[in-house]
């Protein structure tokens, strides 16, 4: 059985550098059956220490390999160096993040990092909280949405409130559903507004939509903009939402989970203009900027809505008569209890690289976009989805030599619609490249390369992944497609 002691931890820093190294394929791929007969699971009686070694070595030779370059199906890859230091003392020092008392020196990093956070999004005297990821703050942000318009709901509940509506684009992310549901509000009350080309919300029409709902008695109770969309990146015009949310007094939600590391960068922080007039904002280092899973945000421009809107007092554990200043206990304002010590991931990083080192990260991160959009332009076979670059999002389909010079009718983008999914089957089963793929409104299934901040990718590199996928989309037959 397993030693009582220390030893292991010696031996897992070697055991995740040799997994991590670069002789070690992106991912051997098993089908589940198949896995669960070659990994060694069971629980049921310990081991020793050499034989779970013999154990871990198996299952991280069977996971992908998130820190290769070809990794690029998620919005997330590698992690910062520095972040992955912080992760490993969070969870070595294993307290939460509730009170000054248990965590005082991570309070204090925490408070410290949502300030410049606030600053850097320009709203300096607004508060904020570490949640556990994008859709948890998309609760965050109904709830103070739905407080600051109806405070009798904390204790009252939803009778007799108006029947409230929410707003959100056809492209925005599927957590806001969830919430919706989880809520009480209902996903039927969350009234999608159409994109223009480039997925951008179109004003115009969430003006009306907005107008139309007061016609039939609902209350719009929030807006839900997005300064990054999964698939195509796209960031709505954020300045006019505000306007249209400014004239109907609707709270106005920015999930700029990923696009909100933009901010970053002076040369690119102004594709998000109009932000800084958001009622609150969601952001995932975790994402673009390589910060450890999971790291984010949720910010909202009141101080003091969050405490208000979510605590709950809880005596054994919010005590207001303790021997020092009770208002650096953060925890009250959480949906939690038990909380992470995610801040310090953050601040690791920023203590190291400063604002200056992520900005170029950021830039960095921008031009190896625009040279990929570039080569996929100008090559043949390949097909942009939107021909202008928002956020590092490059969309694109790959159009074998023997679909091309052909009537591209329906017959033909359903042929092309199982074509990208193989060409990834390919690709992942030959250890190549990981990509994402997806079908948008009417575009049938294209590919998503994403950048970010790790690891560091060179043009060669993205040059080796156009060419995989070309080399797997000359592989493929009709009869493949059967």
């Amino acid at each position: 059985m397993g030693e009582n002691n220390l030893s292991f931890l010696d031996k897992v820093l070697n055991i995740v550098k040799d997994e991590r190294s670069e002789d070690k394929p992106l991912i051997e791929f098993k089908h589940p059956k198949e896995l669960e007969r070659i990994l060694d699971l069971d629980i049921s009686e310990g081991v020793t220490d050499q034989e779970l070694e013999e154990c871990v070595r198996q299952v991280l030779k069977y996971s992908v390999k998130t820190n290769k370059a070809v990794f690029r199906n998620q919005l997330y890859s590698d992690t910062d160096p520095y972040g992955l230091s912080g992760a490993w003392i969070a969870e070595a020092f294993n307290t939460s993040q509730y009170t000054f008392e248990v965590a005082p020196a991570f309070t204090l990093i925490e408070l410290k990092v949502l300030s410049h956070v606030l600053k850097l999004f320009s709203i300096p005297d607004g508060d904020g909280i570490f949640s556990p990821g994008g859709s948890m703050s998309m609760l965050y942000a109904l709830v103070a949405a739905r407080f600051k318009a109806f405070p009798e709901v904390k204790s009252k509940g939803m009778r007799n409130l108006p029947e409230m509506v929410i707003f959100t684009s056809e492209d925005s992310h599927y957590s806001i559903k969830k919430a919706a549901h989880w809520l009480g509000f209902g996903t039927e009350n969350v009234k999608i507004v159409t994109t223009n080309e480039k997925g951008q919300m179109i004003t115009e029409e969430l003006d009306k939509a907005i107008e139309n709902a007061k016609i039939k008695g609902q209350y719009p109770i929030m807006v839900n903009a997005t300064a990054g969309t999964t698939v195509l990146g796209a960031i709505d015009p954020l300045n006019y939402i505000a306007d249209v949310c400014e004239k109907h007094n609707v709270w106005m939600h920015v999930d700029a989970c990923w696009g909100g590391s933009l901010m970053l960068s002076s040369k690119y922080r102004n594709r998000l203009l109009g932000i800084e007039r958001a009622y609150s904002i969601s952001w995932n280092p975790h994402k673009m900027a390589g910060a450890p899973l999971q790291c984010s945000l949720f910010l909202v421009r009141k101080k003091g809505l969050l405490h208000e809107a979510n605590s709950a007092s809880a005596q054994y554990l919010f005590q207001q008569d303790k021997f020092y200043d009770v208002s650096y206990d953060t925890g009250d304002k959480s949906i939690q209890c038990g909380r992470k010590i995610d801040a310090f991931k953050l601040w690791m990083i920023w203590k190291a690289r400063g604002d200056l080192g992520l900005s170029q990260l950021l830039d960095n991160v921008m031009s190896i976009a625009q040279f990929c959009q570039q080569a996929i332009a100008k090559r043949p076979g390949f097909r942009l989805v939107v021909d202008s670059l928002q956020c590092p999002n490059v969309c694109f389909w790959y159009i074998p030599r023997f679909m091309r010079n052909q009537d591209e009718d329906d017959t033909w983008w359903d042929i092309m619609h199982k074509i990208t999914p193989k060409i990834k089957e390919l690709l992942t089963l030959g250890s190549l490249l990981m990509v994402a793929y997806s079908p948008l409104r009417h575009h049938k299934n294209f590919f998503r390369l994403a950048f970010s901040f790790h690891p560091k990718i060179d043009e060669k590199q993205v040059l080796g992944m156009i060419e995989a996928i070309e080399k797997c989309g000359e592989e493929i037959t009709l009869d493949m497609l059967q």
